[in-house]
C-alpha cells in the first residue's frame, strides 16, 4: 500500500470505501445493497469496481469463502485529510478561514456545533490539538 499513501480515490471508489469504513470487511452484495438504497447502480458494476480497487490496492479481498469479504486498505482519516487538503489548496487557495467562513454562512449552524468549532479553537490557541 506503500505507492497508494498518497492516491485520491474517484468518486465511486470513495462511495465504496464510506461503506467498507462504516461497516467494516464486507461483501460486494453487502456493499451493492447499501449502495443501491441511494443510486441506480448494477451488482456487476460494484463487483469490477472492487476488483479493480483491490488491483489498484485500495481495497484487499480475503477469498477463503465463496463470496468474497473486501477490506478497505486506505484509512478513513487519511483519505479524508487528503481530500480536503487537495480542496482547501484548489478552491479557496489554501486559506482555512475562508473554507471556514463559506461553510458557516451558507447552512444552518447549530448551537451544539457552534461549541463544538469553539472548543476545537480553544484547543488549538492553546497548543494542544
Amino acid at each position: 500500500m506503500n505507492q497508494n499513501q498518497s492516491y485520491k480515490p474517484t468518486d465511486a471508489e470513495l462511495e465504496i470505501l464510506q461503506v467498507l469504513w462504516q461497516n467494516g470487511p464486507s461483501t460486494v452484495r453487502f456493499v451493492h445493497d447499501i449502495l443501491s438504497e441511494t443510486k441506480d447502480a448494477g451488482y456487476t458494476t460494484t463487483l469490477k469496481l472492487m476488483q479493480i480497487m483491490a488491483e489498484k490496492g485500495i481495497l484487499e479481498a480475503d477469498k477463503s469463502s465463496k463470496s468474497h469479504v473486501y477490506s478497505a486498505l486506505l484509512s478513513e482519516e487519511t483519505t479524508q485529510r487528503r481530500l480536503l487538503d487537495r480542496f482547501l489548496d484548489t478552491t479557496f487557495r489554501g486559506s482555512a478561514s475562508k473554507l471556514v467562513m463559506q461553510a458557516l454562512g451558507s447552512q444552518h449552524t447549530s448551537k451544539a456545533e457552534i461549541d463544538e468549532i469553539r472548543n476545537l479553537l480553544d484547543k488549538l490557541e492553546g497548543g494542544n490539538s
